[in-house]
């Protein structure tokens, strides 16, 4: 999540038939419902219109993604009838089925805890991961249509203020670009 700025059930959702490991791309059209009843609520629309997108993924994260996939596959195999082959999810249990939001909750809570780092929603990797890419130097335009959000406004309301490095960095540009000028 905080390599591709996913919300936590457009992330639980991802089959792998959603994934292009050879062009780097993840399509994000669904979102699971960690409420439904039966397996035929489980898949729901995404959060908005704008939500729908592709978007790119690094090579170690497709890397990561394609030794998952091997993991699986081995499951697959020992586990036989057991394995929930329909689902063809990509964050799943051992047996193929989907993760509870409370399962996916105290993973991310173990992890913070084990790095020695304070307790954080999950959805601060999707924040976490937009601040990143905003200090990587992306323009507001392209973290808008990789989050998914329906105007550039809203991007740039959420994140525009929040990196001390990103204010530093512009500062830094503007007095090398006025000194050329101003002397």
């Amino acid at each position: 999540m905080i390599e591709t700025g996913l919300r936590k059930g457009e992330a639980a959702a991802l089959q792998w038939s959603d994934i292009d490991l050879k062009e780097r791309t993840l399509s994000v059209a669904k979102t699971l419902d960690f409420q439904a009843k039966d397996r035929s609520e489980l898949f729901g629309d995404t959060k908005t219109y704008n939500s729908t997108r592709v978007i790119t993924i690094s090579q170690s994260l497709a890397n990561d993604l394609h030794f998952l996939k091997k993991y699986q596959n081995q499951n697959k195999i020992a586990l036989n009838d057991v394995y929930q082959h329909d689902l063809n999810l990509v964050l799943c249990r051992n047996d193929g089925d989907f993760l509870p939001k409370s399962t996916l909750f105290n993973a991310f809570s173990r992890i913070l805890k084990r790095a020695g780092l304070p307790q954080f929603p999950i959805h601060s990797l999707r924040h976490t991961h937009a601040v990143l890419q905003l200090e990587a130097g992306a323009d507001m335009k392209y973290l808008q249509k990789r989050l998914g959000h329906g105007s550039m406004q809203i991007t740039a309301d959420v994140y525009a203020h929040v990196s001390k490095k990103i204010e530093n960095d512009t500062m830094d540009k503007f007095e090398a670009y006025t000194k050329n000028i101003l002397n």
